[in-house]
C-alpha cells in the first residue's frame, strides 16, 4: 500500500461527479513506475448496470493524438517516412492537401504534428445511423484538407491534419490504422484495453457515452480518427505514460527509441503565441509530435487531454517528479482535465501553495475587462471576396464602421453584424448568424446553433484565413478578400 492518502481528492472527485450528474470516471496513478492508486466510480453502463473499473475503456477524444503520433514516428524511425517532407509526398495523388497560401514544401509533417502546418480548425462527426455514409479519407482531404494560413506562422490546433497522419499510417504501412496501433504500440506495452474505436471483442469493456442530460449517445465516428477515435483504459494510459517517462514495466517492450521520445516531448510550436514560435523560444507553453509540453512556476507538465460528446480524458506527466496521471470520464465532467491538481498536492510538496498564488494571480487578470473593439484606419471600409466550399464559391463581404461594428454578408443572405469581435497581432476572429448550405453542413439543418465563426489574418490590403461553419460540427472553409477601391 502506498505512503500517501488520496482520501481528500476521492473526497473532491465524488462531490464532483455528483456535481455534475457524472455517470462514472476512473483514475491511475504512478510514480518511478510503480502504481499508487487506480480506482474508479459510478457505472460504466447505467442501462447494463456494470460499474466502472480502472480496466474500463473510454472514448478518449484528443488524448488519442498521443497514441497516433507514437505510430507516426515508429515509421519514422523505420526510415518510411521523414518529418521535414512535404505532407503530400505521402497523400494520394488526386487527394493531396490545397495550399491556398504559401508553398506546399512548407507543409511538412512534422509541421501537421505540431498544429503549425496552417490547416484550420475541424470537427466532423457522424452518428450510429450514418456512419456509412462517412466519405473514405481521401474525400475528406478533398473538401477540408486546406491550409488557410501560411506554414509555420502560427500555431492552430487542426483535427483534421491528425486525421491526415494516420491516413499517413495506414498509406505507408499497408495496414489499417487500427491494426497498425495494436501491432506496433499496443502488444509492445502490454496495453490490453486499447484500441481504435472498440476494438473486436472489447465491446463489454467499454463504458457508453452520455450526453449532460444523463442520456446514453448513440455511437458515433469521426473523419478525424487519428484526432479523437482511441478508447483506453486508466490502467493503460497509465502504463502508456510510464513508457514516455522512460519507466517501463518488466514485461514492456518500448516500440520506440529513447531519442524518438525525446524527440517527441521537445516543443517546437508555441501554443500561446499567434505569431511564429520563433518570437520565444524555447517557448514555456509549447506543442511536441502530439503531446503537449508546459513549463511553468508550478514546473513541467506534459500532457494531452480530451474532450467531446460523452467523453473526456488526459494523460499528464510530471517528468521531474515521476509521475503519471491517467484520467477518463464519460460523461460531462471537468475532473479529467484538472487531474493534476488532485493529485500533485499530495505528491509534491509546496504545490498546493504554489498552486493557491497562481489561481489568485489568474483571477485578477481575468477581472479586467477587455475594450470594445474598434477597427484601426486600415481596416475601415469595405471588402469582398469569396468563400470557398467544396461544392461551390460564395460571394463574401466584410464592411468595418467607425462605431466599432462589424457587417458580414454571404451569399443571398441577410447582412449581419459580427459579434464577439478580436484583433490580436492581425488575427481577427468573431461569430455572425448564417449558414454554408454543404450537404456537409447542413446534415444538421435543424441546429439551433447555426452560426460562422471568423479567423482571418489581415495582410495589408488582403484579408483571408477560414469561415467556420459551427452547429453539431466545426467544419472551415477558405476565406479570401480584398478590400474595396
Amino acid at each position: 500500500m502506498t505512503k500517501y492518502d488520496f482520501s481528500i481528492a476521492r473526497k473532491r472527485i465524488q462531490q464532483e461527479m455528483t456535481k455534475a450528474g457524472t455517470p462514472s470516471f476512473a483514475l491511475a496513478v504512478a510514480q518511478n513506475g510503480k502504481m499508487l492508486w487506480e480506482e474508479a466510480f459510478g457505472w460504466a453502463d447505467r442501462e447494463k448496470r456494470i460499474p466502472a473499473t480502472p480496466h474500463t475503456m473510454y472514448s478518449l477524444a484528443s488524448t488519442s493524438k498521443p497514441f497516433t503520433t507514437t505510430c507516426l514516428m515508429k515509421l519514422v524511425e523505420q526510415g518510411k517516412i521523414d518529418l521535414d517532407k512535404p505532407v503530400n509526398d505521402y497523400l494520394a495523388s488526386d487527394a493531396k492537401i490545397k495550399v491556398w497560401i504559401g508553398r506546399d514544401k512548407d507543409v511538412t509533417v512534422r509541421r501537421v504534428a505540431n498544429h503549425t502546418a496552417g490547416l484550420p480548425f475541424h470537427c466532423h462527426f457522424y452518428s450510429h445511423d450514418e456512419i456509412a455514409k462517412k466519405p473514405p479519407m481521401e474525400e475528406s482531404i478533398r473538401r477540408y484538407g486546406n491550409v488557410v494560413t501560411l506554414p509555420g506562422e502560427r500555431y492552430r490546433y487542426s483535427n483534421i491534419g491528425f486525421g491526415i497522419l494516420d491516413h499517413i499510417v495506414e498509406r505507408v504501412s499497408g495496414m489499417s490504422f487500427a491494426d497498425f496501433l495494436r501491432r506496433e504500440i499496443c502488444i509492445p506495452l502490454g496495453l490490453t484495453r486499447t484500441s481504435v474505436d472498440i476494438g473486436p471483442g472489447l465491446d463489454d469493456f467499454a463504458a457508453a457515452r452520455y450526453d449532460g442530460e444523463g442520456l446514453p449517445i448513440p455511437f458515433y465516428d469521426v473523419d478525424h480518427r487519428g484526432a479523437s477515435s482511441v478508447y483506453s483504459s486508466a490502467h493503460d494510459l497509465a502504463l502508456f505514460g510510464m513508457f514516455f517517462l522512460k519507466q517501463p514495466q518488466p514485461d514492456q517492450k518500448a516500440p520506440l527509441a529513447e531519442k524518438t521520445v525525446d524527440a517527441m516531448l521537445t516543443p517546437t510550436a508555441d501554443r500561446n503565441s499567434l505569431k511564429p514560435p520563433s518570437r520565444r523560444w524555447p517557448p514555456a507553453s509549447g506543442y511536441g509530435i502530439g503531446w503537449v509540453i508546459d513549463d511553468s512556476e508550478l514546473g513541467v507538465l506534459i500532457s494531452h487531454a480530451g474532450g467531446m460528446g460523452g467523453a473526456v480524458a488526459q494523460l499528464a506527466l510530471a517528468p521531474r517528479e515521476g509521475i503519471v496521471m491517467a484520467a477518463a470520464a464519460n460523461g460531462t465532467c471537468a475532473i479529467p482535465h484538472e487531474i493534476e491538481r488532485y493529485i500533485l498536492p499530495v505528491l509534491v510538496p509546496g504545490y498546493a501553495q504554489k498552486l493557491a498564488k497562481l489561481e489568485k494571480k489568474k483571477s485578477k487578470a481575468t477581472a479586467m475587462s477587455l475594450p470594445a473593439f474598434k477597427a484601426p484606419p486600415e481596416l475601415l471600409g469595405n471588402w469582398s471576396g469569396i468563400v470557398h466550399t467544396y461544392e461551390r464559391d460564395l460571394p463574401f463581404a466584410l464592411s468595418f464602421k467607425p462605431s466599432g461594428e462589424i457587417h458580414a454578408k454571404l451569399g443571398e443572405q441577410l447582412t449581419t453584424l459580427v459579434n464577439e469581435v478580436k484583433l490580436t497581432d492581425g488575427w481577427l476572429t468573431g461569430r455572425f448568424l448564417g449558414k454554408i448550405f454543404t450537404s456537409d453542413v447542413m446534415r444538421r439543418p435543424h441546429h439551433p446553433y447555426h452560426h460562422l465563426g471568423l479567423d482571418l489574418k489581415v495582410r495589408g490590403d488582403v484579408i483571408n484565413g477560414a469561415v467556420i461553419a459551427t452547429a453539431a460540427n466545426g467544419l472551415s472553409h477558405w476565406a479570401d478578400l480584398r478590400k474595396n477601391k
